[in-house]
């Protein structure tokens, strides 16, 4: 059984979600943006997030360092950690995603990769401490691994934290219950990527119906929206 997926954003007014790319405002700026989405990250209470690869590329921070006697390896799943309690979990169909440790701040990391992943790669997370599930294809089957994220390691929440590619994944699949979208009283204007994208859009895929509309402190706004497949 799939975990219930909230999927959690924070943008500027016109798309932008990068921070510090952001105007300022009187009613606040960049750090009391982020305290706010970090303290609705924590109110929600999920048993787990998840990114994309490029996401998770900028607290992985490692490079590939395969163990010299690799042996045989776990396939489809490895879980170096059962217990956790938190998960911080990585899409990353290649297996181009090298870590320093087997959390981010606690939480500990599984990787969602797919099919073709060499050995090798399989190897060093298992070294590193690291859980992983590979799907039977060469592209990552997203309604699969979350079945076994339910089934194995007991998520019931997900929160579901981008990018933009990632989101429209799920999106299309019909895999997301909730949308929760905070908006800042601010500008990008640097034509960065939106908060969720899809090749060929996503009409006719999903329908979004508002729960709530709410101000919150610092000029930001609160938007959430049930999902319909």
């Amino acid at each position: 059984m799939k975990p219930e997926i909230v999927c959690l954003m924070m943008s500027s007014l016109d798309g932008g979600l990068h921070p510090s790319k952001w105007t300022e405002s009187p009613d606040g700026g960049r750090k009391e943006w982020t305290a706010l989405y970090q303290s609705t990250h924590e109110a929600l209470n999920g048993d787990a997030w998840i990114v994309g690869r490029v996401t998770m590329a900028e607290m992985a921070k490692g490079n590939p360092h395969p163990p010299e006697a690799a042996g045989a390896v776990e396939r489809p799943n490895h879980f170096a950690d059962r217990a956790a309690g938190n998960y911080a979990i990585a899409l990353d169909t290649s297996g181009k995603l090298h870590f320093t440790r087997p959390d981010v701040d606690g939480d500990h990391i599984v990787v969602i990769l797919g099919g073709a992943v060499p050995d090798t790669h399989l190897a060093e997370l298992a070294a590193d401490g690291i859980s992983y599930i590979v799907s039977s294809s060469s592209e990552i089957d997203l309604p699969a691994a979350l079945d076994v994220l339910g089934q194995e390691l007991g998520i019931r929440k997900l929160l579901l934290e981008g990018g933009a590619a990632i989101n429209g994944a799920f999106f299309a699949a019909g895999l997301i219950d909730e949308f929760y979208l905070l908006v800042a009283p601010a500008l990008d204007g640097s034509g960065g990527q939106p908060v969720v994208t899809f090749d060929g859009g996503l009409a006719g895929k999903t329908q979004l119906s508002l729960i709530s509309a709410e101000t919150r402190d610092n000029g930001a706004v609160a938007l959430r929206y049930k999902v319909h497949a």
